[in-house]
């Protein structure tokens, strides 16, 4: 096995729960998800198998899509059901109008403070965990990228957002921070996520299948993973180089993917080496190496950071 299992993660279950549970079907092979979904979230959780769990880490850059629901006129430490709520009954019923025009003004790059009760890293772990210890946690700001931020219903006090969004973004702060646009307080009842890059909602495998069904045929190719990345294409000889160590030639192309699809649209230019790394594809489409361009001595060449060799070091 070498690809993506697309699962719909469900509610009250951890990423790592859904994690462990694939992993003892796919043995000897390993599993590791792409970007952590809260318990009380449910959607799409994308699991890298056999040598794809070394490219996680590029799954989780693609854009993300979310459904989320909102409570106005009450709030949480958590940002969502997890605490208690304190409820605001003189908060003002924001017109949707209001909502519209403050969620725009959210689009794009934004500056935000995850909640506490997230589980961004600080100083070697978790906020969600130090606070639960009982630590004093201040979150740092950051800028995250909001590719789209509709109203997709509104009847007071709920509300539900679709939020296409780059990596790191907290979809918990957007809606408190929606609410806060229109001088009301916010907190999260209910998130799906609904796609992560190409992995959509509709194609995802229940929990069901992942515990009884044969995983291999759900198996999605390993590339993927990194189509948002600048593709090198190799022939054979080029991918045994790679694949015992060796550098290769040639010029890698940039596809741009459209965040609020997850399509490929067409090559877009050619990379430079010494622009960083690049997905080596063999000519019938199998993801090679992830390879990183340098210039020695004037020769501009890319070489294998990690291989992923199917066969017995050979291509047979």
């Amino acid at each position: 096995m070498f690809g993506f299992i697309n699962c719909m993660k469900p509610s009250g279950m951890t990423s790592r729960d859904l994690v462990n549970i694939a992993a003892r079907r796919v043995r000897p092979h390993k599993a590791g998800h792409s970007g952590t979904l809260d318990p009380l979230a449910e959607g799409v959780l994308v699991l890298g198998v056999g040598r794809a769990s070394r490219l996680t880490s590029f799954v989780q850059n693609y854009p993300k899509q979310y459904l989320a629901s909102f409570r106005l006129g009450a709030e949480s430490e958590s940002g969502d059901l997890e605490q208690p709520l304190s409820e605001y009954p003189d908060d003002p019923v924001p017109a949707l109008e209001s909502l519209v025009a403050a969620a725009k003004s959210l689009t794009g790059e934004v500056v935000q403070v995850p909640s506490a009760y997230s589980a961004i890293w600080i100083d070697g772990k978790r906020a969600c965990d130090r606070i639960r210890n009982g630590e004093q946690v201040d979150v740092p700001s950051r800028k995250v990228q909001v590719y789209d931020f509709k109203i997709v219903k509104y009847d007071y006090p709920n509300v539900e957002l679709d939020i296409t969004c780059g990596s790191g973004t907290y979809v918990r702060s957007l809606g408190v921070d929606l609410a806060a646009s229109v001088g009301a307080h916010a907190v999260m009842t209910h998130l799906v996520r609904t796609r992560v890059g190409p992995f959509h909602a509709s194609d995802a495998i229940s929990i069901d299948q992942v515990r009884h069904d044969d995983l291999e045929p759900f198996v999605q190719p390993a590339r993927l993973g990194v189509e948002h990345l600048p593709h090198l294409a190799v022939n054979d000889e080029d991918a045994l180089r790679l694949i015992n160590g060796l550098n290769v030639f040639g010029t890698a192309h940039y596809t741009p993917i459209d965040p609020l699809t997850g399509d490929a649209g067409p090559i877009k230019s050619s990379v430079p080496t010494d622009e960083g790394i690049a997905a080596a594809i063999r000519t019938d489409g199998r993801l090679i190496a992830i390879v990183r361009g340098k210039t020695k001595e004037y020769d501009p060449s890319w070489y294998p950071e990690r291989v992923f060799p199917l066969e017995p070091r050979s291509l047979s």
